[in-house]
This record gives structure tokens, C-alpha cells and sequence, in this order.
């Protein structure tokens, strides 16, 4: 552009991608969308279901006077709805996952081929129990190895995921407070201030107040600071090992031994476990029950809020609570016993637990075998202590250069004061502007 002295100017600014606004606010393909519930009405659906037939409902007071609310659509409409929930998703296809411990592990060919044999793939839940005996060998040889794993007694297949785990666990151990009598004075259950926040939350949904115990400087806690914690109040301790910052607890026999002088059970959250199959059994130190995160360790897909899978393991301890269903050898034959015996706490779920993260889990353990379960774990490790050593002149790791687990942990302080100094080349700097 020129002045009026015929000399050039700087040229307008361009407007920024925020100001240009269409008449419809959309941009592009990313149509802006109402709320499923503002976009429903009651006049339509995706499916015509007819009027049944008359029938005497068993719902006594339970039974719905006014209707349901939910949001009416026809199938387009359901379709493109969900297709475009995904596309706001940060999936593996639109970019990294920056945390790697608890997501997206290499789900192998040969699981998804199994699972998708047609005697696994095809049974159904209310099959008569004579029709599905293969399915039943399998998770009882699943349940087998799981235990052997990790050096328990029993397992419970049908918790669906880890918090559904933890709180089949805690419920274990509140049956057995209960039938020592004690559920009147033992209602604290100890986590650490570095615990997955499920942990708390469980164990305040099975009844239970929670009481913190501070990690050290070191990023695990102190045998000492667990017996200071303890007493005839405390219900049991929730601590993960490897813990939340990806370092091994080192007092964990120490913890488990005063925990259970106290009268206490210790839940180990098992989310970690893959940094230590084939190396130690959590059972022999200690801990009474565990959930396993199948998708961590044994390469099933994230649950993702679908078909995932937590199974729990316990301790001799807490053996006789553990849920129904399981499986039971009866005259040679395998059977579900779907019925709660003795103590056992009762049911969890509808039905025994996620078939096809079955088939996945048994067939990932089977093609490894125990020499390659153990290499899975020491190549997690590996890989987390090289980028660790790789990343140690770039960032910080807030408990110096120990050793880690399955993942390590880096903090902020390495960005201190850079915010307020030019870090990166003049050349390259328009470029970062432009695309931060």
C-alpha cells in the first residue's frame, strides 16, 4: 500500500481467525452443535418399536409414572451426533499421547483374531453353562495365571474396570471388618498424599474416611510414617507400588508387616503391575488385595468407559469375601457359582466379566510365555529410565536421578525465568508465535 506521498506502509494487520465469524458460527466442517437434550424431541426415533403386548410388570413401586426425558433423534441425526462427539476426542490419530503408562499400549493382531473366534465372539451370557464349558476353561486358566502372577489365593474376574476393582477390593475388606465385628471402630482407611485419586474416592464410597500420609523427599512413604499413621481406627492402607511417581515403594514389606500387626489390610493398587510381572509377586509382600489393569499389563484395549476389564486378586486373608461369580471345578466339570456362600460379599455385576478382554489378556500371556511376560516388564523399565537418562540436561525430575519404574517423572522447574527470556533462536521465533 502507498501513502499520499507515494510511500509504501505497513500493511493492516489481517484479522485474526477468532474475528471471522459466519452466519452459522460455524467453521468449515466443525459444525457447532446444540446439546444432544436441546436437539431431541419426543416426536422421533431412530428405531419404531410397537406397542407390547399387555404383561404384569414386577416392579412394584419402582415402576416409572412420568416419562423418561430422554433427547428423541432419528438414526441420521443419532449418527451424526456421535461421530461428532469422537472428532472432539484427542485420539491417537489426531496426535500423541503425552501420558503413556495407563493409555493406548500395542494391542497385537493375534488377540484380536482370537477374541473374534467364533466360539468366543459369538456366545451370549444367558447361555446354559453346558453350551460355553471352552469359556469357562479359559477364564478359569486366565484367573489361574493371574494368581500365579502376582502370588495370591482367589481372583475375581467380573469387576470391569480399575476403579470398579478398587472398589470390589475395599468391599472385601469391609465383609471382613464386618465379620470380625469391628466395623464400629475401624473406619479410616490410610493413602498417601501421591495416591490416583480414585483411591480416596473408593474408599470413602465403601464407607470409610480417609487419612492422608505425606510422601517423603524421596517420592515413596516411610515405614515409619504408616506405623505413626496407624491404630486401632484404621481399616486398612491403599498405596500403589510402583507408585504415582513411577518409583518402587522400598518399604513395602516393613509397611505390609506393621499394617497387618495393626489389624489392618493392605490394597495395593495394582495399575503398575507391569513394571513388575515376572521380577516380584505382590502377594509375597504382603498385600491382601489387588485390582489389575488388563489394558496396562496384558495389552487389551482401554476401557475407555467400554468393554473393560479389572479383575482382583486376594490374599488367603481376604479369600473367603471375594465376589461371585467364580469359577468352580464340580465332579471334573468347570461351573460358575452365581450364588454368594459363607462370607463372600455377593455380587458385583451382572454377569462374570468382559469375555473378549479375556480371550486378549490369556492370548497376549500365551504367545509371551513367563520368560517374555518378564522381558514385557524389563523393556517397560528400560524405555522409562532411557528417556529419563536421555531428558536428564533438558528437564528436571523432582527426586534427582534415581532409578525409576514403568514411567518417570519430570516437573516445571526447568521452565522457571523462561517465560521472561528469549529461548529459541531470533530465526525460529515468528514461527513459534505463530503457532503456539
Amino acid at each position: 500500500m502507498m501513502n499520499n506521498q507515494g510511500r509504501p506502509t505497513a500493511p493492516e494487520a489481517a484479522p485474526s481467525r477468532a474475528s471471522k465469524k459466519t452466519f452459522t458460527t460455524n467453521r468449515a466442517l466443525q459444525i457447532e452443535e446444540g446439546l444432544i437434550f436441546e436437539l431431541g424431541r419426543a416426536d422421533v426415533a431412530g428405531v419404531d418399536i410397537g406397542e407390547p403386548a399387555p404383561f404384569d410388570h414386577r416392579l412394584g413401586g419402582l415402576l416409572r409414572e412420568e416419562p423418561i426425558g430422554l433427547p428423541g433423534l432419528s438414526e441420521p441425526e443419532a449418527m451424526r451426533h456421535y461421530v461428532r462427539l469422537s472428532q472432539k476426542n484427542h485420539s491417537i490419530d489426531a496426535n500423541m499421547y503425552p501420558l503413556g503408562s495407563c493409555t493406548m499400549k500395542h494391542n497385537p493382531r493375534i488377540n484380536e483374531a482370537m477374541a473374534r473366534l467364533p466360539g468366543f465372539a459369538d456366545i451370549h451370557p444367558l447361555q446354559p453353562q453346558s453350551t460355553v464349558r471352552g469359556a469357562l476353561e479359559l477364564i478359569d486358566v486366565l484367573a489361574h495365571w493371574l494368581m500365579e502372577i502376582t502370588g495370591t489365593h482367589a481372583v475375581a474376574m467380573s469387576p470391569k474396570a480399575g476403579a470398579h476393582g478398587e472398589l470390589c477390593g475395599m468391599m472385601a475388606i469391609r465383609a471382613a471388618i464386618d465379620a470380625r465385628g469391628e466395623a464400629a471402630t475401624r473406619k479410616i482407611v490410610l493413602a498417601p498424599d501421591s495416591a490416583h485419586g480414585t483411591n480416596p474416592a473408593t474408599a470413602a464410597m465403601t464407607g470409610f474416611s480417609v487419612r492422608s500420609i505425606a510422601t517423603g523427599a524421596d517420592g515413596v512413604v516411610s515405614a515409619q510414617a504408616a506405623r505413626a499413621a496407624l491404630g486401632p481406627d484404621v481399616a486398612a492402607i491403599m498405596l500403589t507400588n510402583p507408585n504415582t511417581c513411577g518409583l518402587f515403594e522400598r518399604g513395602i514389606v516393613e509397611i505390609a508387616d506393621a499394617v497387618h500387626a495393626a489389624g489392618a489390610y493392605f490394597y495395593c493398587d495394582g495399575a503398575n503391575l507391569n513394571a513388575l510381572m515376572g521380577k516380584t509377586r505382590p502377594g509375597d509382600l504382603g498385600v491382601d488385595a489387588m485390582h489389575i489393569n488388563l489394558h496396562k499389563t496384558f495389552s487389551t484395549p482401554h476401557g475407555g468407559g467400554g468393554p473393560g476389564a479389572g479383575p482382583v486378586v486376594f490374599s488367603e486373608r481376604l479369600a473367603p469375601f471375594a465376589p461371585v461369580p467364580f469359577v468352580a471345578k464340580d465332579g471334573g466339570l468347570l461351573r460358575l457359582v452365581e450364588h454368594a456362600e459363607g462370607k463372600n460379599l455377593g455380587r458385583m455385576s451382572a454377569f462374570h466379566g468382559q469375555m473378549g478382554m479375556f480371550v486378549r489378556a490369556l492370548s497376549f500371556m500365551m504367545s509371551h510365555g513367563g520368560d517374555g511376560l518378564k522381558q514385557a516388564s524389563e523393556d517397560a523399565v528400560l524405555n522409562a529410565n532411557y528417556a529419563r537418562a536421555g531428558l536428564a540436561d533438558v528437564m528436571t525430575q523432582p527426586f534427582g536421578d534415581r532409578v525409576c519404574m514403568h514411567e518417570v517423572l519430570f516437573d516445571d522447574k526447568w521452565l522457571e525465568g523462561r517465560a521472561s527470556r528469549r529461548w529459541i533462536s531470533p530465526r525460529r521465533s515468528s514461527t513459534r508465535a505463530s503457532t503456539r
